[in-house]
């Protein structure tokens, strides 16, 4: 086969470019300096080029020279390797879906997801706040934080709960990457795989899931609409079982939104001061409060360390603040070792934007302003609800939070109904992802975590007139 001078520098080209040497976009020496490298004429560099160019490894761009057209990679479809299929549980996937996927970020008809929505995020406060800590901090944001938290970030934290009657020692305080992480450390440092928790029922499906996936036993405690957690059913239950934890929301529970009473916080922690039980109480509901004041946190009521409280900034803010906080109680020891296991610690840029939004007034005026509208948006809908859907539907009024609780007459084809309003994009939550039983087939949660518009209000009257078809 013939041969040509400008292989000398071409074949050295290609094999670069095959090596990855040499990848798609670099630049390629110019015709004066491979002249001159291969003592060759300009016609013979010129011809190489062009060799170069046919085969399309490389191209030309006017005033620029000779660039890397080709990359190994380009043709990775001609050698395609089949990928083995990668195995989901169908059952959590679909309550994945149910419970907080969105078919785009501004869905109107997400009424599922507990996380504020676009349009009442604080969105300039936390991205000015964000370039503030960038501008002071700099390269600072890079480094490791203290695996527990920066300490003047605990000390705000327990500041801020104090003015609301719960006395936290910040030394007792562990940040966390959001409420779930923190739900984990408590149930990490107070139980075994196998062990008895009870949970409310009905229960937010990420709870329930964190339990079932540590490999725990569940018992369900009924949650009664005027009174709450039923204390009265865990004394039964401890009688015969050996509970070594309970987890409950007692402010603005998830899904029905009910307080439980101080005096019914004193009895569930006495019972559990007498059968050595801790309490994990998750929080993070607990800035949402449409009346006067907070309600107070079982923590305010335990001298004995045996209450573990948790929270996170997600459902104040903004979903993607994964930042939370766990007071570990009388577990501290067990809590951090569990806390270093899942990290070396919670993203620097946060806990400074939480810091200084703590340090000053702009986070407490936007809780107010925020429960303010979320006060709005909940008698908004749930006064839609009542006009749209069957006069015998049941809709628990919400005292804060983000949830109202529905259940629709026994005689409604549940199946129908919202295959109905998934196939109208009205994303509802059916009331058996709250559960492992069937209890709650009739019931639904719907979310006011965003602006009610028009569009939404469209949407809902749609799906009542839908649950008012069943004879």
């Amino acid at each position: 086969m013939k041969s040509y001078k400008y292989e000398i520098f071409t074949s050295v080209i290609e094999e670069q470019i095959r090596k990855r040497i040499l990848s798609k976009g670099q630049r390629l020496p110019s015709v004066r300096v491979i002249k001159t490298q291969y003592n060759l004429s300009t016609s013979s560099v010129q011809s190489g080029f062009d060799h170069l160019m046919i085969k399309g490894l490389v191209e030309s761009r006017p005033s620029s020279g000779y660039f890397v057209s080709y990359t190994p990679e380009d043709n990775s479809f001609q050698t395609r390797v089949e990928m083995p299929l990668v195995v989901r549980d169908p059952e959590f996937a679909k309550n994945i879906m149910l419970t907080s996927a969105r078919n785009k970020p501004s869905e109107v008809s997400s009424f599922n997801s507990a996380a504020p929505g676009d349009l009442v995020i604080p969105q300039k406060l936390i991205l000015r706040t964000m370039q503030e800590v960038i501008r002071e901090k700099g390269a600072a944001l890079l480094r490791y934080y203290p695996s527990n938290g920066l300490q003047d970030l605990r000390k705000q934290i327990s500041k801020q709960m104090a003015s609301h009657g719960c006395l936290m020692n910040p030394d007792e305080l562990i940040i966390t990457d959001g409420a779930l992480q923190a739900l984990t450390i408590a149930l990490g440092a107070v139980i075994q795989p196998g062990d008895i928790v009870a949970v409310e029922s009905p229960c937010v499906f990420s709870i329930l899931e964190a339990v079932a996936n540590l490999g725990l036993k569940i018992i369900e405690i009924p949650v009664h609409y005027e009174t709450g957690f039923d204390t009265e059913y865990l004394k039964k239950v401890c009688v015969s079982n050996e509970v070594k934890a309970v987890i409950l929301t007692p402010n603005f529970q998830n899904p029905t939104g009910i307080v439980m009473s101080d005096d019914a916080k004193k009895e569930l922690l006495a019972v559990a001061s007498i059968y050595q039980i801790p309490i994990i109480e998750n929080e993070v509901y607990g800035d949402l409060y449409f009346g006067e004041k907070r309600p107070s946190c079982i923590r305010s009521f335990d001298h004995s360390g045996l209450v573990m409280t948790y929270s996170s900034f997600s459902k104040t803010l903004a979903p993607g603040i994964r930042l939370g906080w766990l007071n570990t109680g009388r577990f501290y020891s067990r809590s951090e070792k569990a806390r270093f296991a899942m990290g070396r610690s919670v993203s620097p840029i946060y806990q400074e934007l939480m810091l200084k939004l703590l340090q000053g007034n702009s986070y407490e005026r936007h809780l107010r302003s925020f429960r303010k509208q979320l006060n709005r948006q909940a008698v908004e809908l749930l006064d839609a609800l009542r006009h749209y859907f069957p006069d015998d539907a049941c809709f628990q009024s919400p005292q804060g939070g983000y949830s109202i609780w529905g259940k629709l007459p026994e005689r409604t084809d549940m199946k129908a109904f919202f295959d109905y309003c998934d196939k109208n994009r009205i994303l509802f939550t059916p009331g058996n992802t709250f559960s492992f039983t069937d209890k709650y087939s009739h019931h639904f949660r719907i979310v006011f975590a965003d602006r009610i518009t028009p569009e939404s209000l469209t949407l809902l009257e749609k799906a009542g007139l839908k649950a008012k078809s069943y004879p």
